[in-house]
């Protein structure tokens, strides 16, 4: 047992000591630029501005390439196809500081055996600023020159501000050489790019006209919208809730669509019998042609308000009547609810009148419908011995009652034995009971 553990704790330093090895072991490659860029022995190999490597040999081939050597170190190292090298310098005024600047391949590409070559395809020279100008003209030169001289004299008194401004032009110029360099890798696209960008700009400028109306109706458009920043403004804050809806819409939309498919996939069988369907349909469409018709002369019919549109546009206007008359009418009925309190329990005394009008006015003679309606007054007195005694019109109306406007529904007519009537509803009406016929 204890020679088994020997043997793991050896075989475990001699893995931990292949790691620490290999991990501090550097590879050499060889790289082919059209120009050396003043580089020189000793310069640093960077990747992502960290330095990992040392420029170890320049040298000149056959073809007049300069074949630059350099040293990189783990966990760098080994590089992967698809990687490419840049010389770089701080400015392009100075002329030291010289670097190569790696930027490496995936890992998941092929690793580069130990001293591969990068040809020209993968690596770019450093542009000095004496090639920029020789590439000027005289002319040209002479306004770039007028130019340096005239931002002199504008930010003279400004030193302090441009200063603090600096910082900003290394990363600003690297991205833009980025963008350069990526431009510039693929020359085919860029050729489309630049061929296609001239047709369309020779396109535009044909249409002149076109495009001086195109930007005065985008003015007038842009006017408008300005003048309804209030609009946009409330627009703009219910966006937000519109779009929580929209999504709650979309991700309720899937098991819609899922049950949409299952009733696609159900009704494939019966699609067969639907042509047959469709040449029975055919006569119900030639009977509905009238009634489309007529339905769209509802909808819109020429002339002034004869159709469902003309009212349609009549209900904004209705729409503003009813935003003021709605509140009185609801403030009235609240008013009245009271009096409707009190004469909802007459309804049955109501509609007993309307019956019993109702029979005596139905029956026919010569005039047609007719009601005899008389007044009954006691013209007579009972005496002793039974006995009639003419009365006078005062004793006549002796029984008349009058001032009983507060009686009690069901009131008008006899008291029932189960005492249903007159109804007082627990004494909660406003009624006297009191208030019944006499006689």
């Amino acid at each position: 047992m204890r020679g088994l553990v020997l043997g793991m704790l050896v075989i475990v330093l001699v893995v931990v000591a292949y790691l620490v090895l290999a991990s501090g072991s550097a590879q050499t490659y060889h790289l082919l630029f059209t120009d050396a860029s003043q580089l020189v022995k000793g310069n640093q190999v960077q990747v992502g501005g960290v330095p990992v490597g040392s420029v170890t040999d320049i040298s000149l081939t056959s073809d007049n390439l300069a074949e630059v050597t350099i040293s990189v170190d783990s966990p760098i190292a080994p590089l992967h196809q698809g990687t490419t090298a840049e010389i770089r310098t701080p400015s392009l005024a100075g002329v030291a500081n010289r670097f190569v600047a790696l930027s490496p391949g995936p890992n998941n590409a092929p690793e580069l055996g130990a001293g591969a070559t990068l040809p020209t395809t993968a690596t770019r020279s450093a542009v000095d600023l004496d090639q920029i100008f020789d590439t000027l003209d005289p002319s040209t030169r002479q306004a770039l020159q007028e130019i340096i001289q005239g931002s002199a004299t504008q930010y003279q008194g400004a030193s302090a501000q441009i200063n603090a401004a600096i910082p900003y032009f290394s990363p600003a110029l690297g991205a833009a050489d980025h963008l350069l360099a990526e431009l510039g890798g693929d020359q085919a696209a860029l050729t489309n790019f630049v061929v296609a960008t001239s047709g369309a700009v020779s396109a535009i400028a044909a249409r002149a006209p076109q495009l001086s109306s195109l930007v005065a109706n985008a003015d007038q458009a842009l006017g408008a919208i300005g003048a309804q920043n209030r609009a946009l403004t409330a627009g703009l804050r219910q966006l937000p809730a519109t779009l929580r809806q929209g999504n709650t819409t979309l991700a309720n939309l899937t098991p819609t669509l899922d049950a949409l498919t299952s009733l696609v996939d159900i009704s494939k069988p019966d699609t067969r019998t639907l042509a047959t369907l469709l040449r029975a349909l055919a006569p119900l469409l030639h009977e509905a042609r009238g009634p489309v018709t007529s339905l769209s002369l509802a909808i819109s019919r020429p002339g002034p308000r004869n159709d469902l549109t003309d009212v349609a546009l009549g209900l904004p206007a209705l729409q503003r009547q009813l935003a003021h008359a709605s509140p009185d009418t609801v403030a009235s009925l609240q008013a009245a609810t009271p009096i409707t309190t009190f004469l909802r329990p007459y309804a049955p005394d109501l509609i007993g009148f309307l019956r019993s009008f109702g029979q005596n006015a139905s029956y026919y003679d010569a005039d047609g419908h007719y009601a005899h309606v008389s007044a009954i007054f006691a013209d007579f007195a009972g005496g002793t011995g039974n006995t009639l005694t003419p009365t006078n019109p005062i004793q006549g109306l002796a029984n008349l009652q009058t001032g009983q406007t507060r009686r009690c529904p069901g009131a008008a007519t006899p008291a029932p034995a189960d005492g249903s009537a007159p109804f007082t509803d627990g004494g909660r009406l406003d009624c006297v009971p009191a208030e019944v016929p006499k006689g």
